[in-house]
């Protein structure tokens, strides 16, 4: 089976959405809730834009939700090609989609993110997704990068989503997850040279300190 041309060399710039007022509210989203981005979040999404727009980007990958299409609205006014994604979609929390944070929430999130850390993949909140299915379709999303033909991408999606993801461009095992750092429009750099990823930033946010924008 023959190599892959276009596997050779190409860059990624992958962010988070920008801000809403669920964000701000501490209300679990997750993939059920599509919510839009509120002024500041907008404001986020401009800032990126400004520093970006001059970068060529040849397709924008997004997941279905709507926080991510209004963070690359400017992208697509340019008429860039773009696609969405159910598979980098954010990770289903169940139960605790829609509600806002409550110390009892925590706890219950915290014991499944310590199964995680324990190598118990499998475990979920009620009516949740696991980290091992979250895992399978980012797998899945990692080899359709992979199988690209352009050689400059924007893709935009979710916290968790993007934990896993970055573990897998790394080669990193799931119980690593939280070591990667998410923040609104927190930008990762990624260059794929051959079979191997490599990052060149990680949740870089220069784009909101040159727009005078406040880094939570």
């Amino acid at each position: 089976m023959g190599s892959n041309p276009y596997k050779m060399q190409k860059e990624i710039y992958i962010i988070r959405h920008g801000e809403t007022d669920y964000n701000r509210m501490g209300i679990v989203q997750g993939q059920g809730v599509d919510t839009s981005l509120n002024e500041l979040g907008r404001r986020q999404a401009r800032a990126f834009y400004e520093q970006y727009k001059d970068i060529g980007f040849e397709a924008v990958l997004t997941s279905r939700l709507r926080r991510t299409h209004e963070t690359v609205h400017h992208f697509l006014e340019l008429g860039l090609p773009w696609e969405q994604f159910a598979d980098i979609n954010e990770i289903a929390w169940g139960s605790h989609e829609g509600k806002k944070s409550t110390p009892a929430m925590m706890e219950q999130y915290r014991e499944i993110t310590d199964e995680w850390k324990r190598g118990n993949f499998h475990a979920s909140l009620d009516g949740a997704e696991s980290a091992a299915s979250l895992a399978a379709r980012i797998s899945r999303f990692i080899e359709h990068l992979r199988e690209r033909p352009e050689n400059t991408l924007l893709v935009c999606s979710h916290g968790r989503a993007m934990r896993c993801l970055m573990c897998l461009l790394q080669e990193q095992p799931l119980q690593n997850m939280d070591n990667y750092q998410h923040s609104n429009t927190g930008l990762y750099q990624v260059k794929l040279k051959g079979d191997t990823f490599h990052f060149l930033m990680e949740n870089d946010l220069s784009h909101l300190e040159t727009a005078g924008l406040k880094i939570a």
